[in-house]
């Protein structure tokens, strides 16, 4: 009877670990990917781009395009608190910190901070072709 009991517990425990650590994979999933984004507000040049956003080895990572002005950046300090995504992105020696929350699978919307204030960008997933 006591180890048809441990065995239930451990069965019980290693059930809950695979479950929450399934649920955080996915809710990792979900920021991940190429993301187009519009800040209508920016300064010219900087209005629209996109940013990858990718995960491994337990870190989120992002990459930032401006097409339009041929500007290629790289994020830092990219991370998941809660429900908001955060990284910290230097423009022109700017420091900016874009916060950003998702708002169903395919939309995230947000602020872009910086030393004159906050912007709103909105980023919508783009479809990658297999």
């Amino acid at each position: 009877m006591m180890k048809k009991g441990i065995f239930t517990l451990f069965l019980l425990t290693f059930c809950v670990v695979f479950t929450l650590t399934a649920q955080t994979v996915s809710k990792n999933q979900a920021y991940t990917g190429l993301w187009k984004f519009e800040a209508p507000y920016a300064p010219e040049g900087f209005t629209s781009g996109t940013i990858d956003v990718k995960f491994a080895n337990e870190k989120f990572s992002t990459s930032i395009s401006f097409p339009n002005i041929g500007y290629n950046l790289t994020g830092e300090s990219a991370k998941l608190e809660k429900d908001t995504f955060t990284f910290t992105a230097y423009v022109e020696g700017m420091e900016v910190v874009i916060h950003l929350k998702l708002d169903g699978d395919k939309k995230m919307t947000g602020k872009a901070v910086y030393f004159e204030g906050e912007i709103p960008v909105t980023l919508t997933k783009q479809e990658v072709s297999k």
